[in-house]
């Protein structure tokens, strides 16, 4: 059974040391989902929300949220990200909104709770400005969907 590396052996909760770790190029893609009325969908999608930008804002948001992942989430390393892109598709079929963030360092821990926080601050965001419209919307489907370097290797989700 894997042992928890943020406890200490009289279980007392601890940031990982990550000192003796090796530097190396670390990635994680990230991804969720936000489900809205048909009609929300066409205001982001034809820049009609009376807020703005819609997905530029979310896109703000969640690149600020990768970088301030460690501020939200207590054993969290800060870290220095080198790289962070968040990306949305439409399923207009689904009424819905996918996130998608990337996040890219070198360096001795990995990017997955940046990459994560990065897409759930976006779809907060998309919700943030639409609830005017619907406030049903739903955020689902927040997932790792890949990560490289590290001793752990590679990791892509089925």
């Amino acid at each position: 059974m894997t042992e928890f590396t943020h406890l200490d052996k009289d279980g007392r909760v601890r940031m990982v040391d990550v000192g003796e770790k090796t530097e190396t190029h670390r990635k994680a893609i990230a991804g969720g989902r936000i489900s809205m009325e048909a009609d929300t969908l066409a205001r982001i999608m034809d820049e009609k929300v009376k807020k703005g930008n819609v997905l530029e804002a979310a896109r703000i948001a969640g690149v600020m949220a990768a970088k301030k992942t460690s501020d939200l989430i207590p054993m969290c390393h800060p870290l220095n990200i080198t790289h962070a892109r968040v990306d949305f598709s439409f399923d207009t079929k689904a009424h819905a909104v996918d996130v998608e963030a990337e996040v890219s360092l070198t360096g001795r821990t990995g990017v997955e709770m940046e990459a994560l926080t990065a897409v759930s601050v976006a779809a907060l965001t998309i919700y943030d400005m639409c609830k005017s419209y619907d406030k049903a919307m739903r955020i689902s489907d927040i997932r790792l969907k890949f990560k490289s370097g590290g001793k752990s290797g590679t990791y892509t989700a089925t």
